[in-house]
């Protein structure tokens, strides 16, 4: 397939987005199920974080297999292929991972259901390594974000639904339930066992449409592969260092001494904070070294000799990061004093609306691609993140919520609109605004209690609604045959949602949950910084210009 289409390919694009219902919905059943687990195994909020870092980390390994493979046969695997054929691929290695999630949960074993999910992720990293250039491929290259976002409004009503659907397959209702009581129950998990036959059975359904889908064309496009042997090689170094450190911390709650110290007394674990800190260290200095390396001498670098490619690795990290750990770290948030003790389903229409609030915002993104008028892509603009809010309150009200606390939110999301606005349809400058808003939201809500805060922190998920088809557009913008290995690069570092979590999480045991939210408000600050030094980058490269006219949404 050709990059060069001039009209969307709509039948192809409405196909291709099934599966990002898929991935929000499992993300974001996280929350639900984080809090869940923590209970039903004893874990601390460090040990709970772990299924972000299962999760997420398959998106690293799977998206760096992938990459490794291909440069030791000198030959793009998923371009020969297809992308069609590689979504097919994840489809069904999803498949054997949510058959493993059934036998984890027989087991009632924390750490198998953790390798079951990793399974579940990997398949998601071969899909989601597939399915992303292959949205940009079905129509013009400028309009590529907006196609993205389409997708992502998809994806974020996945995960506005997920939490409602998974506290009704695990407590049977979606609401009222005491996660405690209910965690010391024998048959707890049983709802899990039912829930993964389901999605099983789902993405059997899909790789079924996939495969015999003729509107879907096979995506493979016509690039030469380029090896990057030293950027395999840093890659792999900062991987055997992640997996040394996190190693060494799981080993350490083996540990009987350990766990009668600093998880049942409640002792600062000093050397365990250390070391998560070095896991976020590892990443951030090993993409700068590699960067710096590469601007002396460009040779076996590949894409990473492109700074705005490295720094918007490093935006991604911090992006998928920070919108994970916002949610992940909720449940526990929720069930203090100050913040209402809500436990077990009654968290689940806050982070259903934290997803929402990404869905608000992608629903508005996606506007452009149907090619409205500028008057009318206004009133859309005021218009179109309304219907979203209230598609979100009508999924929780079905639940049996109630709502009425939420209608003060409304006006955050005028905040939003008018973050559009500002933004003029420019990538850079729209990440720079949304960077900022999400910095000011967290610092709200750190300073406050109560519903203030809850609304401060749940407006993250607005303003994070942009990041990844604008971070994605100026990562990839001027890299010319590196486009591919560059978005390989990107996907990879979807890893942040399995770095900054647990970090948030050790943090968190340390210094309270309330106040380890300032780590959200470093990774707006980074966003933001990225968003307007890409732009220097950019000018200096002569593509600048090239880049703002197109679509930030």
């Amino acid at each position: 397939m050709s990059t060069n289409e001039t009209k969307t390919n709509y039948p192809a694009l409405y196909t291709l987005i099934t599966v990002f219902f898929f991935w929000g919905f499992i993300a974001a059943s996280n929350g639900v199920f984080i809090p869940f687990c923590k209970t039903k195994f004893g874990l601390d909020q460090f040990q709970s974080q772990l299924i972000d870092f299962a999760f997420y980390g398959a998106y690293y390994m799977g998206a760096l297999l992938l990459f490794i493979f291909s440069t030791a046969i000198k030959k793009d695997i998923l371009n020969a292929w297809g992308f069609k054929k590689g979504i097919i691929n994840g489809l069904l290695i999803s498949t054997v991972g949510a058959v493993l999630m059934i036998f984890a949960v027989q087991s009632g074993d924390y750490y198998l259901i953790l390798g079951a999910l990793f399974i579940v992720a990997l398949g998601f990293s071969l899909q989601q390594t597939s399915a992303q250039p292959f949205t940009t491929s079905l129509g013009e290259p400028h309009t590529a974000s907006n196609r993205l976002n389409l997708a992502g409004g998809v994806n974020s009503f996945g995960t506005t639904i997920g939490p409602i659907v998974v506290s009704l397959a695990l407590f049977g209702v979606a609401s009222g339930i005491n996660i405690e009581e209910f965690a010391q129950r024998s048959e707890s998990l049983d709802m899990m066992e039912i829930l993964y036959m389901f999605v099983g059975a789902l993405f059997l359904i899909a790789a079924g449409l996939f495969f015999f889908s003729k509107k879907l064309p096979s995506g493979k496009m016509e690039s030469v592969f380029e090896p990057a042997n030293k950027a395999m090689i840093t890659l792999i170094v900062i991987t055997v260092l992640l997996i040394a450190i996190f190693g060494y911390i799981f080993s350490r709650y083996e540990d009987p001494e350990f766990i009668t110290r600093f998880i049942e007394n409640r002792e600062d674990d000093y050397l365990g904070l250390w070391l998560t800190v070095a896991t976020l260290l590892v990443i951030v200095l090993g993409l700068l070294y590699a960067n710096n390396a590469a601007q002396r001498k460009p040779e076996g670098w590949g894409a990473m000799r492109y700074p705005q490619l490295v720094l918007g690795m490093l935006g991604i990290f911090t992006y998928v990061g920070v919108e994970v750990t916002i949610q992940s770290n909720l449940g526990e948030l929720l069930g203090t004093p100050e913040f209402g003790s809500r436990t077990g389903s009654a968290i689940a229409p806050f982070i259903s609306m934290y997803w929402g609030s990404l869905m608000i915002g992608r629903w508005a993104g996606a506007i452009t691609v149907f090619n409205p008028t500028n008057s009318m892509k206004k009133i859309l603009l005021i218009v179109v993140p309304y219907i979203a809010f209230g598609v979100v309150l009508l999924a929780n009200y079905i639940s049996g919520q109630d709502i009425t606390p939420l209608y003060a939110y409304a006006a955050i999301v005028l905040i939003q609109i008018g973050g559009f606005f500002m933004g003029q349809d420019h990538p850079a400058k729209t990440l720079m605004i949304f960077g900022l808003l999400g910095m000011i939201a967290m610092l709200v809500g750190l300073f406050t209690t109560g519903n203030t805060a809850i609304y401060a922190f749940m407006s993250g998920g607005l303003f994070c609604s942009i990041m990844w088809p604008s971070i994605f557009s100026l990562g990839i913008a001027g890299i010319g045959k590196y486009t591919s290995q560059g978005s390989a690069f990107l996907i990879m570092m979807i890893l942040g949602g399995g770095i900054i979590p647990p970090l948030q999480g050790k943090i968190a045991d340390m210094i309270g949950i309330h106040r380890s939210y300032f780590i959200p408000v470093l990774c707006f600050a980074y966003i933001a910084f990225y968003g307007w030094y890409v732009v220097k980058i950019l000018k200096k490269q002569g593509i600048a210009n090239e880049i703002e006219v197109g679509s930030a949404h």
